[in-house]
């Protein structure tokens, strides 16, 4: 293998990865193949040319090159990952960095975990769950409730997604524990505004980045993968109503 060869087998591992990272992390498809693009052209692989789903990646740096493909079989909501995949990409191109540091760099963030520790993440649910009761008017008596219910239904979801990485049973559990604790805490005259509860607490619950990356990849363009996002976020909606319309139908 020459050293040109070798070269562009670095390249296409730091794109895919770079990529990979991006769509694992909740990136839009556009986005992803823009970046990897950038990072391509600031190479002078100027006929590189990638195609994104948000299942897979497809890259090739020309008609002499072979194709690669990675899966993506993992899909969180990560925004400071995101974050650092594109400044790695805005250091490449703007030569303050090599093709062989920056895959180091995106090594490194493949490895580490950004997320919270869970207390944190359920306290800020339960903080977002509380606020929201708010947001939607509802009383401020409500929100102990609120507080209790968000929080032990984002730690349902995180708990249970682990042990069987089902994403949607997942929700759909997390919904109804968060419908139940609503429903006793009513009938116990702790709460009194049932419909608000349930609305802020299952608010952390809600695939809100899903929906605005589906629309922005349909306004780019991306109609497949901006369909695949759109049904995925109608399916995860439909698991948390089903999972609050059975603590209701009871």
């Amino acid at each position: 293998m020459t050293k040109n060869d070798q070269n562009n087998e670095i390249a296409i591992d730091c794109f895919l990865l770079a990529g990979r990272i991006m769509m694992e992390s909740g990136a839009e498809t556009y986005r992803v193949e823009d970046t990897m693009l950038r990072m391509a052209r600031s190479q002078n692989l100027e006929d590189a040319q990638s195609y994104v789903t948000p299942t897979g990646i497809i890259f090739s740096l020309g008609r002499t090159q072979p194709t690669r493909i990675t899966s993506i079989s993992t899909r969180i909501t990560d925004l400071h990952r995101i974050t650092l995949v594109n400044n790695v990409s805005r250091k490449l191109t703007s030569h303050i960095i090599t093709l062989e540091e920056a895959y180091d760099e995106l090594k490194k963030i493949q490895r580490t975990n950004y997320f919270l520790p869970i207390i944190i993440q359920v306290l800020a649910a339960s903080l977002a769950s509380s606020c929201f009761l708010v947001m939607f008017n509802g009383l401020w008596s409500d929100i102990p409730v609120a507080f209790v219910a968000g929080g032990t239904g984002l730690y349902v979801v995180t708990v249970i997604h682990a042990m069987t990485r089902v994403k949607f049973f997942s929700e759909f559990l997390a919904a109804l524990v968060v419908g139940t604790i609503a429903f006793f805490a009513v009938q116990a005259n702790l709460g009194t505004e049932l419909d608000k509860i349930i609305i802020g607490s299952v608010m952390p619950l809600v695939p809100g980045l899903l929906i605005t990356n589906a629309v922005r990849d349909m306004m780019a363009g991306h109609f497949t993968a901006g369909m695949a996002k759109g049904a995925e976020a109608f399916l995860t909606a439909f698991a948390i109503g089903s999972g609050i319309a059975l603590v209701l139908s009871f």
